[in-house]
């Protein structure tokens, strides 16, 4: 068990090193606190471009920077591989299922959010969402497979199954993975297969249960996404609800009808819910929860009764100007991570921590091929090439850890119109 003599400054946890956690950290840098970052990974992953990994565009290690990389050299940052699973609020500490005890004057969980099957949990394992590297990998295993069985099948209605992709949700996930799997199978595989025929054979659906995909954007956005992917072969089916999936079918509902879409393929886009620190601090700390058990908290993203107990990111359900709630993106998480760290550094050092948190919308960007995107930025709506090269050019502003984001970028974007091959093995077991 670590005790509070072990740190003999201010000593702040950071529970999660996704981009909330390493921004409240990167802001704590050099300061006179002690800072201690727990995360069940050693790397902190560009989840933006997750889906591309899934689709076997890009490689995982082009969208990952190891944490250590990042803070080993800073001298007031300790990095511990582990899981934090409960706390104790009365005495200060955090437990990790290492058997350690990690005091604290400040804590600040940053763990961000899971995939939401809306009470349906048995679909989790024919529809997996893409929340983590694991996430995009076996994604990227399903999509592989079934173009792989497809080439040596030879009963035409399984084949066609096999090469039937559904995936349920239109936000940008869900979108972006449409738009990816569509250039994968329509463009990337023509001709590589002896048997099937990628660009005539397959077929990829996109089921949004709201009228219109991207509903946070404009509606005029929303509606050149539609046809964008319509163009580039993907069924868009919006207004229509999943009422089922299996192993071989996905089932929706279009008014009074029930439609069945028989597929091997199926991915999930459709919905998040908290991590599982929303139930442990509503069961240690009282903690308020919404009703996907986001972690209700104060101005300054305290918890009541916890003036020393933070929640940031997705993790946290915070209400803004206008009783506007800031929505779940990473933008709104970095900032809440280098508020809440400016806050805590006034405070240790004895400075007003009279601070208001205001948030600065950066508007809305979604990917949906190869030079094809939809930007939202308030100041500016664009479409197609200049919106694609929007999106890289704001993602500079995401990054840390990478040792030079201009060539990041630049790697990514080669990557995105050569298709390394590398990307797209895979192996059965």
């Amino acid at each position: 068990m670590e005790n509070q003599s072990t740190f003999k400054k201010h000593h702040v946890v950071i529970i999660g090193a996704g981009f909330g956690g390493l921004y409240a950290v990167n802001e704590l840098v050099n300061s006179d606190v002690e800072v201690t970052l727990i995360d069940r990974r050693n790397f902190h992953l560009f989840q933006p471009l997750l889906y591309q990994v899934a689709t076997g565009t890009i490689s995982a290690p082009d969208i990952s920077a190891p944490v250590r990389s990042i803070f080993g050299d800073k001298k007031n940052v300790t990095i511990r591989l582990d899981i934090a699973n409960g706390i104790d609020p009365y005495n200060r500490y955090v437990q990790t299922k290492n058997h350690s005890r990690i005091r604290y004057d400040d804590l600040i969980i940053a763990t961000g959010v899971s995939h939401h099957y809306f009470g349906h949990d048995e679909w989790e394992k024919h529809a997996p969402g893409l929340k983590s590297v694991e996430d995009a990998f076996e994604m990227r295993r399903r999509i592989f497979t079934a173009f792989e069985l497809a080439e040596n099948e030879t009963d035409p209605g399984r084949r066609k199954q096999l090469l039937t992709f559904v995936i349920i949700g239109g936000g940008p996930t869900g979108v972006e993975l449409a738009g990816a799997l569509a250039d994968l199978a329509f463009k990337t595989l023509d001709g590589h297969f002896h048997n099937i025929d990628t660009k005539k054979e397959c077929e990829i659906y996109l089921i949004e249960a709201l009228p219109r995909v991207l509903p946070t954007f404009q509606d005029k956005l929303s509606d050149i996404t539609k046809t964008y992917l319509e163009k580039m072969g993907v069924r868009v089916i919006v207004n229509c609800s999943v009422i089922d999936i299996t192993a071989d079918t996905v089932t929706y509902k279009n008014e009074e009808k029930n439609i069945v879409i028989e597929t091997k393929t199926t991915l999930w886009g459709a919905g998040v819910k908290a991590s599982a620190w929303g139930g442990i601090l509503q069961e240690a700390a009282g903690a308020d929860l919404d009703r996907v058990g986001r972690v209700l908290v104060k101005k300054d993203f305290s918890i009541p009764r916890y003036k020393n107990i933070f929640v940031i990111g997705d993790l946290a359900r915070y209400q803004g100007e206008n009783n506007e709630f800031i929505p779940g993106v990473a933008p709104a998480a970095m900032q809440a991570g280098e508020f809440v760290a400016k806050l805590i550094k006034n405070r240790a050092n004895g400075k007003s921590t009279n601070m208001e948190f205001k948030y600065k919308d950066k508007g809305n960007l979604a990917v949906i091929g190869r030079n094809k995107a939809v930007a939202d930025l308030g100041f500016l709506k664009a479409k197609g090439l200049l919106a694609w090269i929007l999106w890289l050019f704001v993602h500079i502003s995401f990054l840390i850890g990478f040792d030079n984001k201009i060539s990041v970028l630049i790697k990514w974007a080669l990557n995105y119109f050569n298709q390394d091959k590398g990307t797209r093995l895979i192996f059965i077991k």
